[in-house]
């Protein structure tokens, strides 16, 4: 399980390094084998442990290639999804497609979400982060339903 926001640097080969936390577990559970794509709503990357991909990408394989909509998130989530192997110091090599598309350079954002890593340019992250701030303060949105039985 991922959680928790991390600040890293890129190396000059466009790798990242896994923080220390989540490495064993990565091993244990796919063997350090991930699949990284992009996320179609924000300008971020996803990195998944292998299994957790192939739960996404099954979903997937269901939507119709007839229905433009969901030709579409096919053509992105699975177009761009690239497998991608921790080695044995915890790097994961990110593609240039992919650090083009996220507009990643040297300092980035590992966010954990649960069954996944969210992969942010430093500055995106934190103005995403101002943005939400101020939605939620301001109250300016329709809460689901779901939203207005959540309490902390």
């Amino acid at each position: 399980m991922f959680r928790g926001a991390n600040a890293i640097n890129l190396d000059t080969k466009g790798r990242l390094t896994v923080p220390t936390r989540y490495r064993q577990s990565l091993m244990d559970d796919c063997q350090g084998q991930l699949v990284c794509t992009v996320d179609n709503r924000q300008s971020c990357l996803l990195l998944y442990p292998l299994p957790e991909w192939d739960i996404i990408e099954e979903k997937l394989s269901k939507f119709s290639t007839m229905n433009s909509d969901e030709r579409r998130i096919q053509r992105l989530l699975i177009g761009y999804a690239t497998d991608v192997e921790m080695d044995k110091s915890g790097r994961v090599l990110v593609a240039p497609t992919l650090r083009q598309y996220a507009n990643l350079d040297k300092e980035i954002m590992l966010v954990g979400q649960r069954n996944r890593i969210e992969i942010w340019s430093q500055s995106t992250w934190f103005a995403q982060v101002a943005e939400d701030l101020k939605i939620e303060q301001t109250g300016d949105y329709e809460q689901s339903e779901r939203l207005q039985d959540f309490s902390l």
